[in-house]
């Protein structure tokens, strides 16, 4: 497991950090059962300070970093962190927090383990840190305000296995989450915090199929069952140690079934253990395959309390999981013959035999699809060109169409239009486009089509927002690419207008991420919607404040188009404007645009210094080693693909070595940002 090589230390420094202060628990000597709950209460009720939901955020990059997997400071989120391989996407803390979504990886949001609809909403129960997590906003909204429990047939899984569905939890038969096994102790243990901080109000708030409607227990029997279960089969972890001594320094008070995991038995009982294994699943057979794929099903195991959930194997190898009798078998090699078998598993993780074995071949394609045609250029602009073809066609399908740049591949699309970023001012390219099924099979070349990027001095960045996705009346974190450019917004909404479509900020900021080629002078309008007085933006560029400013008039003003001059930074920029003190007013900005850095405008100019260099040159096993100055005092690095989207983000990178691990990005040209300065690599 990737945990592994941190968890020793890990652990071993969080258990000297773990102990409470001296006297902390006093008076639980000798108790159990309701008086031990109660007491408990009293002591976790008197010390805790309530810093406001808005305040949570504040808290999450000292409770939920990632320092025990990836290691990375990314947000710790329960419902994508994957223990045993890459997470299928991450967070970095304060960039993408939600207000809207469609998809998992699209933001993240505050969780609340216990739903706030239990208690409307009410403090401090709403803000309190020890129940409310950093998660995906996606995967929070499928897990609603239902208990947790067991799921076999899930309506929805997340990209890590949090499952949603009906329960086959004895006692209850509605729907329920069930979240994966590295985090099934921790809930447990934040939903007995819950029960006992709030003992005295639980009366008072809807019980939601979970929580009991007096002090003792505290919660459904069922639930109970469930939660007894998962703390023994999940003990605490270094992460949670780490976790409940943060939010102690937050907001003053403790889990204590973090620190006295033993309370828990001694309070509620022992858990009911299932030590029954299901029987093993029969009639095992391949009904199809593909080029990379093959199609099984099976007869049913039975158990003493519900199955939970099938293990498929490939020669021997585990491959995926099944909640049905039914499964898909992906990633094969195509002309090849694999024997399957399947387990059943339960809620318990017992283990089946394993079902008798069957065979079958994977077809054979060796049909390229058809050669992409009409290549043509879109646009033209100093570091971009925009392109866009007919798709071609394929006896199976067309997997993705690979994009070269003077004969050298620059990455992968999977529609017919993209935009090629990260270009040379004043440079000419030859462009074609190849397309890739599943197996490999290349077409023919497109067309080739030849552009020249525009000089430096021209306009070099470009945005109004006319692509921005229109969200009513939600201030959040947005994030699109424009141009070759990944922009971000915080605290911001996208349902005003001047031009047309308008960034709304209110205390938030606009970021342009990666902007090459530098930035000479600026150009926005800005107007004040809805109340307030006159103020500015500042504008800052790489981080630093330019101590320049952006004027917008009072409520009722007309819109102010500004000019800034005499910034000329060079390099790799980005560009933030960010409100100037007045947290309340909500500034409208559209059409925005800078021109490029001229090295003739030497009045104030900076240039990016510390360059640094990434070997070997092309990148091969998925690592890059970099070399620089001041590696050290970089704070994050941004890797960007050949269209300028944003792929990872590596908080404090260089603080142990000068080394960073890709996350399965494909073959293809990306740029590093470090600091003030870039470096272009290419993954083999």
């Amino acid at each position: 497991m990737k945990k592994l090589t941190t968890l020793l230390l890990g652990f071993m420094f969080s258990v000297i950090l773990a102990q409470a202060p001296a006297g902390y628990y006093n008076g639980t000597e000798g108790l159990s059962g309701a008086a031990l709950k109660t007491k408990l209460s009293s002591i976790i009720t008197a010390g805790h300070t309530d810093k406001g939901y808005d305040g949570l955020y504040n808290g999450y990059p000292t409770t939920d970093s990632d320092h025990f997997y990836e290691n990375d400071n990314s947000v710790l989120d329960m419902y994508s962190e994957n223990p045993n391989g890459t997470d299928p996407y991450t967070y970095r803390h304060g960039i993408k927090k939600c207000g809207n979504y469609s998809i998992e990886g699209d933001c993240y949001n505050r969780e609340h383990v216990i739903p706030q609809s239990f208690f409307n909403s009410r403090a401090p129960m709403v803000s309190d840190i020890h129940h409310v997590r950093p998660t995906d906003g996606k995967v929070n909204g499928m897990r609603s305000n239902y208990p947790y429990g067991a799921v076999a047939n899930p309506a929805f899984t997340s990209r890590n296995g949090t499952k949603v569905g009906p329960s086959v939890s004895p006692g209850y038969s509605g729907t329920v989450c069930e979240p994966i096994n590295e985090f099934k102790g921790d809930i447990a243990r934040m939903i007995f915090y819950f029960v006992t901080r709030y003992e005295s109000q639980l009366s008072g708030f809807s019980t939601g199929n979970m929580l009991g409607g007096s002090a003792f227990p505290g919660l459904q029997t069922w639930e109970r069952d469930v939660l007894l279960s998962w703390a023994a089969q999940d003990p605490v972890s270094p992460s949670e140690i780490e976790r409940n001594n943060a939010a102690f320094a937050f907001q003053k008070n403790r889990n204590p079934f973090i620190d006295h995991p033993e309370w828990v038995n001694q309070i509620w009982g022992a858990p009911v253990t299932d030590t029954q294994a299901p029987t093993a699943p029969t009639n095992l057979a391949v009904v199809s395959t593909s080029t990379a794929s093959a199609n099984l099903t099976w007869t049913a195991s039975t158990d003493n309390i519900a199955v939970t959930s099938y293990k498929i194997y490939a020669d021997g190898i585990y491959k995926t999981s099944s909640t049905s009798t039914s499964a898909t078998v992906s990633g094969l090699n195509q002309g090849t013959t694999y024997t399957f078998y399947v387990v059943a598993t339960d809620g318990a993780g017992n283990i089946s035999p394993q079902s008798n074995t069957a065979t079958g071949t994977t077809l054979t394609d060796n049909i390229a699809p058809t050669a992409p045609t009409n290549l043509s250029i879109v646009s033209v602009g100093t570091n971009n060109i925009e392109i866009q073809w007919n798709a071609s066609t394929d006896n199976i399908g067309v997997a993705s169409y690979d994009v070269y740049v003077n004969g050298a591949l620059m990455g992968s699309a999977g529609t017919t239009t993209t935009n090629i970023a990260n270009l040379n001012p004043t440079t000419t390219y030859t462009i074609y486009v190849v397309a890739k099924d599943a197996v490999g099979n290349v077409s023919q070349q497109s067309n080739s089509v030849t552009a020249t990027t525009l000089a430096v001095g021209t306009t070099c960045g470009d945005e109004h927002f006319d692509n921005l996705q229109v969200v009513a009346n939600v201030y959040s974190t947005y994030n699109w690419v424009s141009n070759g450019i990944s922009w971000t917004s915080e605290d911001s909404r996208t349902d005003e207008t001047i031009n047309g479509k308008a960034l709304t900020i209110r205390n938030g900021s606009l970021t342009a991420l990666s902007v090459p080629n530098g930035i000479g002078e600026l150009k926005v309008t800005t107007q004040l919607k809805y109340s307030g007085s006159a103020g500015t933006l500042k504008l800052f560029v790489n981080d630093v404040d330019t101590g320049k400013t952006i004027p917008y008039g009072a409520q009722g003003s007309a819109p102010i188009t500004t000019t800034v001059t005499g910034i000329n930074v060079a390099g790799t920029v980005e560009i933030r404007l960010q409100q100037n003190g007045a947290t309340t007013n909500r500034v409208a900005i559209d059409d925005i645009t800078w021109t490029c850095y001229v090295p003739t405008a030497a009045v104030g100019e900076t240039g990016a210094k510390n360059q640094i260099s990434i070997y070997p040159n092309p990148v091969k096993n998925g690592e890059l080693n970099i070399s620089g100055k001041d590696l050290e005092k970089v704070e994050v690095a941004y890797i960007f693909d050949f269209t300028g989207k944003l792929v990872q983000s590596v908080g404090n990178p260089f603080k142990t070595s000068n080394k960073i691990n890709l996350k399965n990005l494909p073959k293809g040209v990306y740029i590093l940002k470090a600091g003030t300065a870039t470096a272009k690599f290419i993954v083999e």
